[in-house]
């Protein structure tokens, strides 16, 4: 008893020839349709590399949906697809390549386009025949892994129907097929691959930058009477505490003498696990003399452990280097793996790193507490909010905030942006009238609404462009506001929202994120002077100082 046959959408040795010939036509119109989106305008310049795994993936799916539509049709007309004629086939190929030379012109129309708007070189020709290979690599392995699980599934239901009726047999073939693939992939595939991972990354998390040398100096985590010491601080570790503007570089900013940053770090490796590390980071913060500093800032990194360096950098100019800075690495992961793995050891460092370190300032009289502050970006981000059930609860606990890159799962930013003043976009949004929060893409919005803002003062700098703040699943299937809204000042108005093409386009445009000019995507340099300046302005401090400040960030690209 063969109980698939009458349901193979594309052909197999067994199907009729008609069937084989007439559902595949509809394969390819999918597949061509979903090609041309793919090259419709999105957040960043895209080069071949990542445009081609888009559009290679956007045929596969358009393949798919395809052979889909073309089987309900003829189920529906209750008839069998008869043999594609020779003209409709010539006619296909003509419009496929017509459309598709069409498209790509517009596409690099486009690209040139928003090249020139963030400063990005545009592409060499060559770049067109790469862009063409890379999609029929990928769309060829999709392709075969696809016809595997569907002979995966057509033997199982063979074997199945022997003792159920065929449709049922054929049914449940797909789905025992369907269960053991994600079992595997969630199960054995996921452990392998996160353990092949985690060893491979560790061994990067090992290795030394030209530019770090170990400190002379005991304000350095790592150095003379450190509790920690300089290889268990691991890679982004020891990038952090050598780095950084010296007394030297201070003084000559400020006209004043200036003292040596504080900057305290523990590595991964440093203790047993995410709550043992805090306490040791703030038994190396007070040991280093950190609680005895005018600024106090904690810090939630990225999965490597990496911190913005003008972030940390542009706090000590503000504060002439009277400022102690604390940080913990929690993963060896990069960013973008620890942000679909491990976003839960992010929110467990970034809560328990805080606790501890208000626990201990808390014990201190008040007028002998530093100006306590929390910062960080991207994943770093999402981490430091777990420590504040909301922007009021930010404002009561610290005396300012400053969160970059945010990512669209962080639940404090996202309940502001939800509940945003009515009138303002996605991208850049108000939250009551801007009291205590402002979002802003560049400096200019802080001064935004023209309202009195108080203090403590949080702000989220984030750009219209970026496709870390701007990429969750909704993509697939649900259109945004910030393409329904107005739109940034560096989003093209020609990008619109696809169905599953837009989710493919931010999700490649996040591989590139910080592949562009500052100011755009996922970089962020000079605003980061003008928002601290904002949040813990020195009585002396000027709007002069500030653009000095910021020529200094740029010099840290």
């Amino acid at each position: 008893m063969n109980s698939t046959r009458g349901l193979d959408p594309e052909g197999s040795d067994t199907a009729p020839a008609s069937r084989r010939r007439g559902f595949p036509l509809g394969g390819a119109i999918g597949a061509l349709v979903l090609v041309w989106l793919s090259l419709t305008p999105s957040l960043l310049p895209r080069g071949p590399l990542f445009q081609g795994v888009v559009t290679g993936a956007a045929a596969a799916i358009g393949y798919g949906l395809g052979l889909a539509a073309a089987a309900l049709v003829w189920w529906m007309l209750q008839r069998e697809p008869g043999p594609t004629p020779a003209v409709v086939r010539w006619g296909l190929g003509i419009v496929a390549v017509v459309g598709t030379v069409t498209v790509l012109a517009w596409y690099a129309d486009w690209q040139s386009d928003l090249r020139s708007l963030m400063g990005v070189s545009g592409l060499a020709w060559h770049a067109y025949p790469i862009i063409v290979a890379i999609s029929a690599v990928v769309f060829a392995v999709l392709l075969a892994v696809s016809r595997l699980c569907w002979a995966l599934s057509r033997w199982v239901g063979g074997l199945l129907g022997r003792v159920l009726p065929p449709r049922v047999a054929a049914v449940l073939g797909g789905v025992v097929v369907a269960v053991v693939a994600v079992a595997a992939i969630n199960g054995v595939v996921a452990d392998v691959a996160m353990s092949v991972l985690n060893e491979t990354f560790k061994a990067v998390n090992q290795e030394d930058s030209a530019d770090t040398e170990e400190p002379v100096v005991p304000e350095r985590s790592g150095g003379p009477g450190s509790l920690v010491s300089w290889d268990s601080l691991g890679r982004q570790g020891r990038i952090f505490v050598a780095n950084g503007p010296t007394p030297r570089d201070l003084t000559v900013f400020s006209g004043k003498p200036a003292r040596e940053p504080i900057r305290v770090y523990t590595g991964l490796d440093s203790a047993e696990n995410i709550r043992a590390e805090a306490d040791l980071a703030v038994a190396e913060l007070r040991r280093a003399g950190g609680f005895d500093r005018a600024v106090l800032g904690v810090a939630t990194t990225t999965g490597t452990g990496w911190i913005n360096e003008p972030t940390a950098s542009a706090l000590e100019y503000l504060a002439n280097g009277d400022s102690a800075l604390v940080s913990m690495q929690y993963s060896y992961l990069p960013s973008w793996l620890s942000f679909v793995v491990d976003q839960e050891r992010a929110r467990q460092a970034g809560q328990a790193l805080f606790e501890a370190v208000h626990a201990e300032w808390d014990t201190l009289p008040e007028d002998r507490r530093p100006q306590l502050v929390v910062f960080g970006e991207s994943l770093g981000s999402f981490g430091g909010e777990a420590a504040f059930a909301g922007i009021q609860d930010m404002a009561a606990r610290t005396d300012g905030v400053l969160f970059v890159g945010p990512t669209a799962t962080n639940p404090v930013w996202r309940d502001a942006t939800a509940r945003r003043d009515p009138g303002s976009p996605q991208w850049l949004p108000i939250y009551r009238d801007g009291h205590t929060v402002r979002f802003i893409a560049g400096a200019p919005d802080l001064a935004r609404p023209d309202s009195a803002w108080g203090s403590p003062r949080v702000v989220y700098l984030q750009h219209a462009s970026d496709p870390i703040t701007w990429w969750t699943p909704q993509l697939l299937f649900q259109k945004p506001d910030w393409l329904r809204e107005e739109r940034g000042p560096d989003v093209l108005p020609s990008t619109r929202w696809i169905p599953v093409v837009t989710f493919l386009q931010v999700s490649a445009d996040m591989a590139v994120s910080t592949d562009v000019p500052d100011g755009h995507g996922h970089t962020f340099h000079a605003d980061i002077a003008d928002a601290w300046a904002a949040i813990l302005p020195p009585a002396d401090w000027t709007p002069a100082d500030t653009e000095r400040l910021r020529a200094v960030l740029r010099g840290t690209e």
